[in-house]
Order: C-alpha cells, then sequence, then structure tokens
C-alpha cells in the first residue's frame, strides 16, 4: 500500500517565511541565476551587473560592506539603512543589474530567480570574516589561484 507523504514546502515562498528586515543589521544575501545559467561568465554581462552593486541611488542608505559576482550568482553583505526593506534592496538589486546586463547583452528576459537567500549576522566581529567568505568563493570554485585575480568583488574590509 502506498502511503503519500507530506513534504515541507520548498519552493520560494519557503524562503520567505519567517524574514525579518532589521534596520542596521548586517544580511548575508545569495541570488542565483535563472535554470543557474553562466550569464556572467561573459565579462561584458559580468560589468553590467557590478555597476549596480555599489549604487548610491540604488542603496541609499544601505551599504554594501562586500559582494562577489560567480558566473552564476552574487553574494552580497548589506547592512540595511532605514531607507529599503532587505526584500527591496535585494529586489532594486536584480532588477537594475538584469536591466543593465539585458541591454549590454542585446537579449529579453529574466537573470535571476524571484527567490533569494538571506542570513543575519548575528556579531559585528563575524562581519569582516562573512566578507573575506564572500569574496574567497571564486578560489574556492577553482576560477582563479588567487582571490585579487579575480575581477567581479570588492569589500569595505580590503
Amino acid at each position: 500500500m502506498h502511503h503519500s507523504v507530506n513534504l515541507p514546502n520548498t519552493g520560494h515562498r519557503t524562503l520567505r517565511k519567517g524574514r525579518v528586515s532589521l534596520s542596521y543589521r548586517v544580511y548575508h544575501v545569495t541570488a542565483s541565476t535563472k535554470r543557474r545559467e553562466s550569464f556572467f561568465s561573459d565579462p561584458r554581462a559580468a560589468h553590467a551587473a557590478c555597476r549596480c552593486f555599489e549604487n548610491s541611488a540604488l542603496l541609499r542608505d544601505a551599504r554594501m560592506l562586500a559582494w562577489v559576482l560567480m558566473p552564476d550568482h552574487a553574494h552580497w553583505l548589506i547592512e540595511l539603512g532605514e531607507a529599503r526593506t532587505l526584500q527591496g534592496l535585494v529586489d532594486l538589486l536584480k532588477t537594475f543589474s538584469a536591466r543593465n546586463v539585458n541591454r549590454t547583452l542585446e537579449r529579453y528576459g529574466p537573470i535571476w530567480t524571484p527567490a533569494f537567500h538571506d542570513r543575519a549576522l548575528r556579531s559585528q566581529d563575524a562581519v569582516p570574516a562573512v566578507a573575506r567568505y564572500i569574496i574567497e568563493n571564486p578560489l574556492r570554485a577553482g576560477l582563479v589561484q588567487r582571490t585579487g585575480d579575480y575581477p567581479y568583488w570588492n569589500s569595505v574590509f580590503l
């Protein structure tokens, strides 16, 4: 006899459950491209996307503490301000970077998945360590021999 099992909802809605947006809190955010396509292997696309990550008009009073753009995803270390929620800020980063990429590549359509993963940092002490973890992604992925050789990252700590 076959029993049906109720599996937990593992869709995008689950990622939003319990998401809290606190001003002056630091969040590590990961956003993936649609179908994990390697859009950012193309340097033109990567440059177009990166231009948005430190755009003060998008960030307003939030601070981008560190970021890295991988071929098929991005990591952002963001200290929220009061002007935008985490959801609102991530949506803007994805929207404007996708617009830039589409314009640059003369294409149309989504670049990013609608969802993102976020983790609020608990202690200010952890922030530089998380920034280091973020910018060392290309090294761990075997894309470069040294972090400094990878062109698509920045950190206020270095």
